[in-house]
């Protein structure tokens, strides 16, 4: 490596185990896959790791369903995600499990660093429990009214609406999300980590360039209500690892998800013995790490996440990059109304890079909410991937092929034109550095409509009639074909699979 070259370490966050993904998920996972292919254009030496999300009563509860085993249910479940990213070109240096033995390792080693420095205390909580399935009731399979903004139907740890987080005996108006059931309250031994021993440290980082103005807002409110500690165990019956010296408590499937991102990494390192877990985890590591996610688990990532590594000792992300919903035709993705769309079901119809096109079109740095109306989507399709810049290559193409046995020509009819192109490169360069992907299409597109004015007013198809004038027409199409060049590759983080189709020399 040269010495500004760059490691980066890079994650998405981690698709639950207990269902496809859909085209909102997809959202996230393109933006990551966008970035660190751009990372690895420049040089860098960046990786891309990512999980399934495979503990918590969902799993267990989905499992017994089925007749079928929560190993079982996670094993076919992963091989499904992998075959939907794979289809949209997500490239992962590694995808692994959070039911994993380094998973497991780095849980156990992160909580008992944590209780080593005081960071963990116990004390005995009233506890939802369900009177017709005898089984004490997770966050998530409690419903009620947020006690912060008063949201309905929200679950029992956090609010969708507001993205407050609280504990499940302060919903109001709760009911058992299991049998439906109004939950009875029975005490239980839990365990927590004190957030609040981490203020002054949060606050610092929150402010240090870690984190978008929005975010930064949105952690200023949690501030100032106080932060909160943190149950982080479960009781059985319950998937996922069993706290040591707690028979019958488990880890709560919040604090070892996101521990994910190091054990995944950590499985990577298996593979790659030049590579060291230290170098990008450890309290000194000079790598960047960076963790990209949805503004629904910012609470998480934002505050039990960098408090965690820090108790625990090792380092905290570089920044977190939070982005915003999906919405279809401007509403919110809905199965009775068709607009819930699974992965698997978009490919019947559709390519996958035509979506990594579009939402590379529509996002930006910002964590605002992008929309996916249907009839601009095909438009966009149309208009800029066809009718303009593959337009640029099929319009000169052709000639060169049957004209002249596929040869270019050694000089090009407009240099200036071919430099001014080149010239975009570092202003697009900044702009997939800052996650600004919207004005990397614009730019792009910009420049198609230039070079297709070119070719028009140089009209090809004219000179191609006209006797001696071969060389012009050969360096017209040379130069045509050099500006599709430099745009494909341009686009290649968005467009891998249409980029490396268009290098394929016959």
């Amino acid at each position: 490596m040269t010495s500004d070259t760059r490691r980066i370490l890079v994650t998405s966050a981690l698709p639950y185990a207990n269902g496809p993904i859909h085209i909102g998920h997809l959202v996230e996972y393109i933006q990551t896959d966008i970035w660190v292919r751009f990372q690895k254009m420049q040089g860098h030496q960046c990786f891309y790791v990512c999980a399934d999300d495979a503990h918590g009563t969902p799993i267990m509860l989905k499992a017994h369903a089925h007749n079928i085993t929560p190993e079982q249910l996670i094993t076919q479940i992963a091989q499904e995600h992998i075959a939907d990213f794979a289809a949209f070109y997500i490239e992962f240096d590694q995808y692994h499990s959070t039911h994993s033995s380094e998973n497991q390792y780095y849980a156990t080693l992160i909580y008992e660093r944590n209780r080593q420095a005081g960071h963990i205390t116990e004390r005995t909580i009233t506890q939802a429990y369900d009177p017709v399935k005898n089984m004490f009731l997770p966050d998530r399979y409690i419903k009620g009214d947020c006690p912060i903004c008063g949201a309905s139907e929200q679950y029992g740890d956090n609010c969708e609406a507001c993205g407050a987080s609280y504990s499940p005996s302060e919903l109001k108006n709760p009911r058992s999300a299991v049998s439906g059931a109004i939950p009875e309250y029975r005490n239980s031994e839990h365990l927590f980590f004190k957030l609040q021993d981490f203020e002054a440290i949060l606050r610092t980082w929150t402010n240090s360039g870690t984190l978008q103005p929005e975010v930064i807002n949105k952690l200023e409110e949690w501030f100032k209500v106080g932060l909160q500690e943190w149950d982080i165990s479960r009781d059985a019956p319950y998937f996922g690892f069993e706290i040591p010296k707690y028979p019958g408590k488990y880890f709560y499937v919040w604090l070892d998800a996101p521990i994910g991102y190091m054990a995944s990494f950590q499985a990577l390192c298996n593979r790659n013995p030049e590579l060291k877990f230290a170098d990008f985890w450890g309290p000194e590591a000079s790598s960047e790490l960076y963790n990209f996610i949805g503004k629904d688990i910012m609470y998480f990532h934002t505050l039990f996440w960098p408090a965690m590594l820090h108790g625990a000792g090792f380092r905290t992300p570089t920044a977190v990059f939070c982005h915003g919903f999906l919405t279809v035709n401007g509403l919110k993705m809905s199965k009775s109304k068709g607009t819930f769309i699974k992965a698997a079901t978009y490919l019947k119809y559709l390519q996958s890079e035509a979506l990594r096109y579009y939402f590379a079109a529509k996002l930006s740095s910002s964590v605002e909410d992008i929309d996916l109306n249907l009839e601009d989507f095909v438009a966009k399709f149309n208009s800029d991937l066809v009718g303009k810049l593959v337009n640029i290559a099929s319009r000169c193409a052709g000639f060169i092929t049957k004209c002249f046995a596929g040869r270019l020509a050694p000089t090009l009819s407009e240099p200036d034109l071919y430099n001014q192109f080149i010239a975009a490169s570092p202003a697009i360069a900044e702009y997939y550095e800052r996650r600004e992907y919207s004005k990397v299409v614009k730019e792009v597109m910009a420049l198609a409509d230039i070079a297709n004015q070119y070719i028009n007013n140089a009209k090809p198809w004219e000179i191609a009639k006209q006797d001696g004038q071969e060389l012009q027409l050969q360096e017209i199409c040379t130069t045509g074909l050099n500006l599709f060049r430099v745009l494909i590759g341009y686009l290649r983080p968005v467009l891998p699979a249409i980029a490396a189709k268009s290098e394929v020399i016959y």
